[in-house]
């Protein structure tokens, strides 16, 4: 029997005493000891009656056994569903429902909230804690700690994510085999994995970066994880001596410049220090550099895709960019009206294609048919530009364009502008309306700590680099941007709270 995606992460670990998971108790999990967790775990699928291609929705806080039941459907031959811990009620019931979950996984505290959603749709329900407990592990504990493996293919689906849904439902982006296998495989070569290196784990795992990028690559190169429950400064600066890389939010990077601990000795031991999600600040990257002497290395991936591009390992680390193509990863602009490639160096909206673009939308054909062209390309929604050396830059989102008087607008232009101002610290600049130009620009600020920034002077200063047309009609100052749970500003929250600004 063949499953790629069990082989290539889990497999190639079997019986093997090595560390895998540091958990910062002191306790190791050995590969060994994870891969027979994943085993018991099976068995409990199994004898739940669940079949290849059935979907397990789990929404549960990180522990290293919400991880093996990621390589127990791999194993299995089941789709995994990560769901946000943060969804509430309603959210929930959608994506039990949409997705037509068999399995239902949820922490004990939600069980009395859960169980009336799995009732209505004749789905299993179990339960399982950060320490281990409930009602799952108590099954898994009396299983055999081997199971046989499924047999699978790369186009086989793999798992199930949903996007945040902030225009509209939300999408099931169907990921398969190959899509998370390939992107492993690029990134353990272009970012030099191997396994000698103790990445910090900081992300959740319900997110493709935390479980898909960080958890994969390092299961694919061999090596081992300080798996922390969440971003804790004190954890990571008492590990990171003994770590090599860390992939994480720009809030990481900003928390840890903050804290005087954080010195050029204690990153000595370090190689790599990744950031995505959301973009990094100019000055964050300026002052990372100054204390330690390392270039955080930005990348671009998205739910539906895992990474497209990536600064490189070896050469320049562009600031305000995201580097090049992945290998295998084709990266176009073009234009949303007709989908003509636009000259270099032009604003467009950006479209990829490759192994890692998903397979597209569960149960939505026309949204794949709209946005998964016939030709393979992915219009991802992001609008961008490749400079003269190659390099993408991501300026926005399609939906976050702002259209005034017949003029496009984008926002990061003026929010780099922003940024550089006296006293601000970060910026968003959205649309809102306006009876006679559509609508007119909004500047949000927060100030940096201790500071006042002079609104008047600012809209003076940023009037002198500005066409009018894009000059802020007004400038608010908020004590912070509201974000989700891997740090993106929410522009639609603010469009809803400024809209009668």
């Amino acid at each position: 029997m063949t499953n790629p995606l069990y082989d290539a992460l889990f497999g190639r670990h079997a019986g093997k005493s090595t560390p895998f998971l540091h958990l910062l108790d002191g306790q190791i999990w050995t590969h060994s000891d994870f891969l027979e967790t994943a085993a018991q775990i099976g068995h409990v699928f199994a004898s739940l009656g669940l079949n290849p291609s059935d979907r397990v929705a789990a929404q549960l806080d990180k522990s290293p056994e919400c991880l093996a039941v990621f390589a127990a459907c791999a194993q299995t031959g089941l789709v995994f569903l990560p769901l946000n811990t943060g969804y509430k009620a309603n959210e929930l019931e959608y994506f039990f429902q949409d997705s037509g979950a068999a399995l239902i996984l949820c922490a004990p505290r939600a069980e009395a909230l859960v169980k009336p959603m799995a009732d209505g749709l004749n789905a299993e329900l179990l339960t399982l804690d950060t320490d281990g407990s409930g009602s799952l592990m108590d099954k898994a504990r009396m299983k055999p700690r081997r199971i046989d493996t499924v047999d699978r293919n790369r186009d086989d689906l793999a798992a199930l994510l949903y996007t945040s849904g902030t225009t509209g439902r939300s999408k099931g982006a169907m990921l398969s085999q190959g899509n998370l296998l390939s992107n492993a495989e690029t990134l353990v070569q272009e970012w030099q994995f191997t396994a000698d290196d103790v990445l910090l784990h900081a992300l959740p795992i319900f997110h493709t970066h935390g479980l898909f990028v960080a958890a994969n690559v390092t299961l694919m190169a061999g090596g081992s994880m300080v798996f922390m429950p969440k971003l804790d400064i004190d954890a990571m600066v008492e590990w990171m001596p003994r770590a090599t890389s860390l992939m994480g939010v720009p809030t990481f990077y900003t928390r840890l410049l903050q804290d005087p601990r954080f010195t050029k000795s204690l990153t000595a031991h370090m190689r790599l220090f990744i950031s995505g999600s959301a973009p990094l600040l100019a000055e964050t990257h300026v002052q990372f550099e100054n204390l330690t002497g390392h270039r955080i290395l930005e990348r671009y991936g998205m739910t539906e895709t895992n990474m497209n591009t990536s600064n490189p390992y070896t050469g320049e680390r562009r600031a305000g960019t995201v580097g090049f193509p992945l290998p295998g990863v084709e990266l176009k602009i073009t234009t949303a009206e007709t989908g003509e490639v636009l000259p270099q160096g032009e604003i467009g909206q950006i479209e990829v294609r490759g192994e890692n673009v998903f397979q597209g939308y569960w149960q939505m054909p026309e949204k794949t048919a709209a946005e998964l062209r016939a030709d393979g390309f992915f219009i991802t929604g992001d609008l961008g530009k490749i400079d003269a050396d190659g390099y993408v830059h991501i300026v926005g989102r399609n939906k976050d364009l702002i259209i005034s008087g017949g003029y496009n607008i984008y926002p990061k232009e003026i929010e780099l502008l922003l940024d550089d101002q006296p006293g601000v610290l970060e910026s968003a600049v959205i649309g809102i309306p306006h009876a006679d130009f559509g609508e007119a620009v909004l500047g949000i600020l927060v100030a940096q700590p201790g500071q006042t920034p002079d609104l008047d002077e600012i809209k003076e200063s940023i009037g002198a680099s500005l066409a009018r047309f894009k000059q802020p009609q007004k400038l608010v100052l908020i004590a912070e941007l509201p974000r989700n749970t891997m740090g993106k500003v929410q522009k639609n929250v603010l469009r809803d709270q400024y809209a009668s600004a």
